[in-house]
């Protein structure tokens, strides 16, 4: 009998009890891509679709250790990275990373939560910066995200081109700058592949909806899968902006609680 093996997704990141964003988010998106999603919870969150009323997170031991059950045993083909709440905590998951050798990281910088809840400390920023952003193969951040990392205003998609170098240099080369903040009525994003110095627009239309919470935890999800699979930079980054406008288009439709409702995941196995 021939033994098959799963593309495997590794994420790191916090937990939404509400489902749409956080572990939960990624894990859909993983397993609506065909692979096998791996998790270890670097905080529990009080989260629904109105905001986030509690945070709690778990020891830097404990995150540690479940990175090393995991990636000791079934390994991991990519690594997505959310939420990390401290500097503790960011030193605790570049440290096993290290440790483990992971090869194909993906960085996604959340600070600021849908609802405008901050989830990152303050002193946070500085270890994110020189720990775990020059391990990233691609990091993802949005407009405020990219502002905070480089101490200016980026607000418009003229002025993320001129600093998409400067974001690239804190990593491995290869940024992801998302257009969903721009005040225009498009929603392009710009990616930077930083191996063969090359920029590429990746135009997207604004969907008007409520339902919008999670979508950077998805997108980020998405792409570590496709790179997972062994698709190239841009064909992974192609791929999984279809994936996240259309789970975003498909789930306009739906009422789920009071706030900003979910995509909708397996838009592509039922509607």
């Amino acid at each position: 009998m021939n033994q098959r093996k799963y593309h495997r997704v590794l994420t790191i990141a916090g937990s939404d009890s509400g489902g749409g964003a956080g572990i939960q988010a990624d894990l859909k998106t993983i397993a609506a891509h065909g692979c096998y999603g791996a998790s270890v919870i670097t905080a529990l969150t009080a989260q629904n679709t109105l905001g986030v009323t509690g945070i709690h997170a778990v020891p830097v031991e404990f995150v540690a250790a479940q990175m090393d059950a995991v990636l000791c045993d079934i390994g991991a083909d990519a690594v997505k990275i959310g939420m990390l709440f401290s500097p503790e905590l960011i030193r605790t998951v570049a440290r096993g990373l290290a440790r483990h050798g992971v090869g194909i990281i993906v960085l996604d910088p959340v600070m600021v939560a849908q609802s405008g809840d901050k989830l990152l400390q303050d002193e946070a920023i500085d270890a994110l910066k020189s720990e775990l952003i020059p391990m990233a193969t691609l990091i993802t951040p949005n407009l405020p995200e990219a502002s905070v990392l480089l101490g200016r205003d980026i607000a418009t998609q003229a002025v993320a081109m001129e600093a998409l170098a400067d974001l690239a240099a804190m990593g491995r080369g290869s940024v992801l700058v998302k257009g969903g903040h721009l005040e225009s009525g498009d929603s392009d994003d710009i990616l930077y592949i930083g191996p063969e110095k090359r920029v590429v627009t990746l135009p997207g239309v604004r969907i008007q909806t409520r339902n919008n919470h999670g979508t950077g935890c998805t997108l980020s999800s998405a792409i570590a899968s496709n790179l997972a699979k062994g698709e190239d930079m841009e064909t992974a980054v192609r791929n999984a902006k279809e994936y996240i406008s259309e789970a975003i288009r498909a789930g306009a439709a739906y009422v789920i609680g009071h706030g900003h409702g979910p995509v909708h995941h397996f838009h592509r196995f039922f509607k």
